[in-house]
């Protein structure tokens, strides 16, 4: 295992936009063949989607997940293409569909299988609930143990919880559409700062994606599973995980319950991580550790023009 100081992190669903990625596949080979082997993988032109569009095409979730997640492996190893070897971080991490890019960061999938995993993945959870019948919200200003009461009022026999703990003062909840806008008022009326109505097309991480979890853990035998070369920082639990059991029901659980991206940000400083590189497209994940982790160093590489802060973080010494 690595003796580094960093971690290196991976953006989740919402961080797509037509282009992505454009600029590391015309400048390094190596980000040219990962387009191509996720093409090959899917058995369609998905960079033709990324590249060009249209939009409407690109944020249909069974495209967005591969999207995202093969942009983000062609950034990284362009970075070590660059660096001249492969990063060695003390934790890899990922949010949400971030944390299967993380694996095949870390080694433990490759990037055809996570790449039809995660186009499985989408697929299953744009299916698993009618358009319209769910809905997802951002709460900013109240603790998650205030906002588990209010949602636990709001749902009755319906649906609604903490979907994604993005840090400790925004707190995303999904569920039922209706449960959800009574939580969103609810919310507002007990002191949240703001409430923002989240564009989705599925109210992810909640217990009406539970039919997801156990057809996408059937999923798992179609792929081959290795140990992976740093820790993976689990969603579900944050905590580490090193064996392929462990990340498989990891996958499994955050597939429904909240991703604790919050707590797995502090699990990594706990564990010594001092700085963290986000690789992919956006910038969401940097600003949330500035949130989490006031002091320390979170820098986002997403275009052509960030490699040389890119290099100069992985040649950062340790402390």
């Amino acid at each position: 295992m690595s003796q580094s100081d960093y971690a290196i992190i991976f953006p989740g669903q919402g961080a797509q936009e037509v282009g992505m990625g454009l600029d590391f596949r015309e400048a390094w080979d190596v980000s040219r063949d990962a387009f191509d082997e996720a093409d090959e993988a899917l058995g369609f032109k998905l960079s033709k989607v990324i590249f060009e569009g249209p939009e409407d095409e690109l944020v249909k979730t069974a495209i967005t997940q591969p999207a995202i997640l093969v942009t983000s492996i062609a950034i990284l190893r362009a970075v070590e293409r660059e660096f001249g070897h492969r990063a060695e971080p003390l934790f890899y991490a990922g949010h949400s569909l971030g944390e299967y890019t993380a694996l095949v960061a870390g080694g433990v999938l490759s990037l055809g299988d996570a790449a039809r995993l995660v186009h499985r993945r989408g697929s299953l959870m744009q299916d698993a609930v009618p358009l319209g019948a769910g809905a997802m919200s951002a709460v900013l200003g109240l603790e998650m143990e205030e906002l588990v009461s209010i949602c636990n009022e709001a749902a009755g026999n319906e649906v609604c919880s903490p979907a994604n703990v993005n840090s400790p003062s925004q707190i995303v909840i999904s569920g039922s559409a209706d449960a959800v806008a009574k939580a969103g008022a609810l919310a507002k009326s007990r002191g949240a700062f703001k409430v923002i109505p989240l564009k989705v097309s599925a109210p992810f991480h909640c217990a009406l994606m539970r039919p997801v979890a156990d057809k996408l853990r059937e999923e798992f035998a179609n792929c081959t599973w290795n140990e992976p070369s740093a820790p993976i920082i689990a969603n579900f639990d944050a905590k580490s995980k090193t064996d392929v059991a462990g990340i498989q029901d990891a996958l499994y659980n955050q597939t429904y319950m909240p991703v604790l991206w919050s707590q797995g940000v502090t699990a990594m400083l706990s564990g010594g991580a001092n700085r963290f590189c986000e690789m992919g497209p956006g910038n969401v994940l940097s600003g949330l550790i500035k949130r989490i982790a006031k002091g320390y160093a979170a820098v986002p590489v997403s275009k052509v023009s960030d490699m040389p802060k890119a290099i100069e973080f992985l040649r950062g010494p340790v402390r």
